[in-house]
């Protein structure tokens, strides 16, 4: 699988923030991960090539950051922006953040509130914003929603940060800056929901290894549960707990995933082995706290809910409605163009099954998961499926198609 982007995002800010050298490994070329790079490179980080899937990255300290001479192009990344927004806060520097359309119509202000009441400088409520960085103080906030990317857009401000942070969180979600965090030994404490965040002390650089990306590793979890006589094996994968929904959610369906060869230490990020055989699945309910540890699986799940014995319903899901696309209603769309039962809802799904799916033309929406999830979709279907936009991909993984065709599917 491709490197997890989630984890690069931050591996590459905690390198550019190091006092030293720093390597990571497993770095795959997908757009949003270059676009962190690109922004990074362009406030004075020096990032070069050191091998297949290597990046060498001379970080330049907690607050060596430098104005760009343009505006950071955030291009589709919803991480790079929120994460840069908390980032570039405490920075001393003069930096607009910006991206294409479908970028500029995501939410910030879940972010810049909470920025602002730290004392963040910020032109605007959504991209373009200009950010003026400067001194911040911790405060006490509670979150509205749970939101990885606004969790540690804060804790990155907080690095900088004079006096204690401290997050509530309503229900667990994503914490791969906790742990990296930890590990380069920022004093960060996390229980009962509650993550209380000292300021930074300086950290040297660090090696940074990134497991295979657990939300492409879905894809194939479903297609292999779905397709006859199919065994896939997904070897190095990440496992962490909070994104681990998806495993829970599969099996809870019937699905036949095994999980072997477990490793990491409390810090590290948990490793593991997949392996993916043919079930009968059956429908289920989908919400609530398990909703923020899924929510870029919730597209493929929908599809293994076509073919599962009764009704899966998806609720507390209204974040889909503001990804690259809005995806509840093109789930609903597209997997009905394929003859599915799918009904949305103002904040998920409710998909009746099983259903055969007829091979026909749909649309990505300019959205990667979307491609991928009919992709799966088309493999089940009788006669052919065509994906009109299936260039998405290259936002998460460029390769999709190939790795489908080795593993022996008809994909062109």
């Amino acid at each position: 699988m491709p490197g997890d982007k989630s984890i690069a995002h931050r591996a590459l800010i905690a390198a550019a923030l190091a006092a030293g050298p720093s390597v990571i490994r497993g770095f795959d070329p997908l757009d949003d991960g270059l676009r962190t790079l690109g922004a990074l490179r362009a406030c004075g980080v020096e990032i070069e090539a050191a091998g297949p899937r290597e990046l060498r990255i001379a970080g330049r300290g907690l607050r060596g950051l430098r104005s760009p001479a343009a505006a950071l192009d955030c291009g589709l990344s919803g991480t790079t922006l929120r994460l840069l927004t908390g980032l570039l806060a405490g920075q001393p520097l003069t930096a607009t953040l910006d991206g294409l359309p479908a970028l500029r119509r995501r939410p910030l202000g879940r972010v810049i509130d909470p920025l602002r009441q730290m004392g963040a400088r910020i032109e605007g409520h959504e991209a373009p914003i200009v950010i003026h960085g400067g001194p911040l103080r911790g405060i006490d906030y509670a979150l509205p929603v749970a939101s990885a990317q606004v969790k540690s857009a804060l804790l990155l401000a907080a690095l900088n940060a004079e006096g204690e942070t401290i997050i509530r969180e309503p229900a667990p979600c994503r914490d791969h800056t906790e742990r990296l965090l930890r590990r380069l030994g920022v004093p960060i404490v996390a229980a009962g929901g509650v993550i209380r965040c000292q300021p930074a002390h300086p950290w040297p650089g660090a090696a940074f290894d990134l497991p295979g990306d657990l939300s492409a590793a879905a894809f194939f979890l479903v297609a292999a549960s779905l397709v006859p006589g199919s065994e896939v094996v997904l070897p190095g994968v990440g496992v962490n707990p909070t994104r681990a929904g998806v495993l829970e959610i599969l099996t809870a369906m019937g699905g036949k995933v095994t999980i072997a060869g477990r490793r990491g230490g409390p810090d590290d990020e948990p490793v593991a082995d997949l392996l993916a055989r043919p079930a009968a699945l059956r429908g289920v309910e989908i919400g609530g706290a398990l909703v923020p540890n899924l929510i870029d699986e919730l597209p493929i799940l929908a599809v293994a809910a076509t073919q599962a014995q009764g009704t899966t319903v998806v609720r507390q899901a209204a974040e889909l409605r503001v990804k690259e696309t809005d995806r509840i209603a093109a789930l609903a769309e597209e997997l009905g163009r394929l003859g599915a039962r799918v009904q949305a809802t103002a904040d998920g799904l409710v998909v009746e099954g099983p259903t055969p799916l007829q091979g026909t033309r749909v649309e990505a929406h300019g959205d990667h998961r979307m491609a991928m999830a009919l992709a799966v979709a088309g493999l089940v279907a009788r006669g052919e499926t065509v994906i009109a936009g299936a260039e998405a991909v290259t936002k998460s993984f460029p390769d999709f198609a190939s790795a489908l065709r080795g593993l022996g599917a008809d994909v062109e």
